[in-house]
């Protein structure tokens, strides 16, 4: 089957938009991470937020990883329905409710979570006294992106007494998300705060770092013992951008339709808001047309993606289905319930993006 007929064929039997895989290239990029996890000496856990896949996360522990991260606790039930173990939940946990779903999900797999705070710390003995086994905790780092995290060694190490303090609490180690430029500042950070929860006769087991781009620095910040990559699965355009995937390394694209050419140099796709999401990345529009890549997706309404072909020699015609390279694949995934599977230029079925609107 020839590209165009691929096209043809997944718009026929699916309609467009359609948020299609490639396979192949999934694969390529999951032996990808893991071969350079392997080479840095490195444990590989995968961020599943990228592609909300027990399928997929399948094929990452089937090449080597040694677990899987997750966003959201409802994301590890997910996998953990699904067969899957040893899983890292990186956000702050608050709640009963949370708090009573993360004992069940402790009494029957292998948990670790990450805390910034002592009013997360002071909640968790409730997950583990549920579940009748001790919790693993992290101490999430800032290192300079200025999200989630404690700010100073300092704080982590007086966060790493506090947890180690707790009953059925188990301080485990750092969780980390350096800034691409802050190797340097991320491992001073690391050393002052490991020497300090050292002094308390407490151990780091787990150094976990994170990012698709810092997949470039594997090695470089010593103690670490594992990373969290999402995106690369799949990569998108911001992974252009970066310098860190090429296009033949982005395996998910958004075929979509050109429903209006109202103007000579304007036109209407049928993805809209509710497909490629508001999220650029920090880019020029909203996506990369493959077939087009003059054109800008230049604004949104729900259902409707704007085109500027003010640059574009080869025009598109009212029919035409385009594939189109999203500038942030997370977010896109999470907007669709299925993904229509390929390998090359033929169909081979569908994936349930089975963790999808897990927000909580």
């Amino acid at each position: 089957m020839s590209l165009q007929a691929l096209k043809d064929e997944v718009a026929r039997q699916f309609g467009t938009p359609a948020v299609v895989v490639d396979l192949d290239v999934v694969e390529r990029n999951v032996a990808r991470v893991q071969a350079l996890c392997d080479a840095a000496g490195i444990a590989n856990r995968p961020h599943i937020k990228t592609h909300k896949s027990p399928v997929i996360a399948a094929l990452q522990r089937e090449a080597g990883a040694q677990g899987l991260t997750c966003q959201k606790l409802g994301e590890a039930e997910i996998m953990a329905e699904s067969g899957h173990d040893d899983l890292l939940i990186a956000y702050n946990l608050l709640g009963e409710e949370k708090l009573n779903r993360l004992g069940g999900l402790l009494s029957r797999v292998k948990v670790t979570v990450a805390a910034d705070n002592p009013v997360v710390v002071a909640g968790l003995p409730q997950a583990a006294a549920k579940a009748g086994r001790n919790l693993d905790v992290v101490v999430e780092c800032d290192t300079g992106r200025r999200r989630a995290g404690v700010e100073t060694p300092a704080e982590a190490v007086a966060l790493a007494q506090e947890i180690a303090s707790r009953p059925g609490l188990s301080f485990a180690g750092f969780m980390l998300y350096p800034p691409e430029n802050a190797v340097a500042e991320t491992q001073a950070f690391l050393d002052a705060a490991t020497a300090g929860v050292r002094e308390l006769g407490l151990e780091p087991r787990i150094v976990s770092s994170g990012g698709t781009p810092n997949l470039v620095h594997l090695g470089k910040i010593k103690d670490v013992t594992e990373h969290r990559a999402g995106t690369s699965v799949f990569n998108d355009r911001m992974m252009l951008a970066a310098g860190v995937a090429g296009l033949e390394d982005c395996a998910l694209t958004v075929y979509a339709t050109v429903v209006s050419r109202a103007g000579p140099e304007r036109g209407i796709l049928d993805s809209g808001s509710k497909t490629l999401t508001y999220d650029t990345g920090g880019l020029d529009g909203h996506g990369l047309i493959l077939e087009h890549p003059q054109a800008r997706i230049a604004r949104f309404a729900e259902e409707h993606g704007f085109l500027d072909l003010s640059a574009c020699n080869d025009r598109p015609s009212v029919g035409d289905v385009v594939r189109i390279v999203p500038n942030h694949v997370c977010v896109v995934v999470n907007m669709v319930d299925r993904m229509v599977a390929v390998r090359g230029d033929t169909i081979v079925g569908e994936l349930p993006v089975a963790a999808r609107g897990r927000l909580t």
